[in-house]
């Protein structure tokens, strides 16, 4: 059986403006924002307004409109990094890899033999996360 969503994830916190982020796109379906612990430059992750814990929870009504923000952000993150290509991945559930349990997909920009960094927990320094937000904001707007 799966748990119950937790509004109090850190993720919940953030959409209510408790907690901060650099972010890089919003509207009454989503929100998109820099990931602190990056994998690669401009590692962005995308968030639904909905409160769902996965994909599996997700309204199905829901799940196009928010869908299309993600290739939407997708699509901005490619363009404003030069990307060759993107690696967009979402997890369910700690035995598939989710940290924080509120659904979400990453967006990483990729190059041709440019390996991700490894998962270390740490933190990249805000001014770089605000300089990469500002730049794929822009080919949002």
């Amino acid at each position: 059986m799966t748990a119950s969503y937790d509004p109090n994830n850190i993720f919940a916190k953030i959409l209510r403006g408790e907690m901060p982020c650099h972010k890089v796109y919003e509207d009454d379906v989503a929100l998109a924002f820099m990931d602190i612990m990056p994998r690669v430059d401009s590692h962005v992750l995308v968030i639904p307004k909905v409160p769902a814990r996965g994909l599996l929870d997700m309204p199905a009504d829901a799940l196009g409109p928010y869908m299309q923000r993600v290739q939407k952000v997708a699509a901005a993150v490619k363009a404003a990094t030069g990307a060759e290509g993107l690696t967009i991945q979402q997890f369910n559930e700690s035995a598939g890899g989710q940290v924080v349990f509120h659904i979400h997909f990453h967006i990483l920009p990729r190059f041709e033999g440019v390996a991700l960094r490894p998962h270390t927990g740490q933190m990249e320094k805000p001014e770089v996360l605000a300089a990469n937000a500002k730049k794929i904001s822009a080919v949002l707007a």
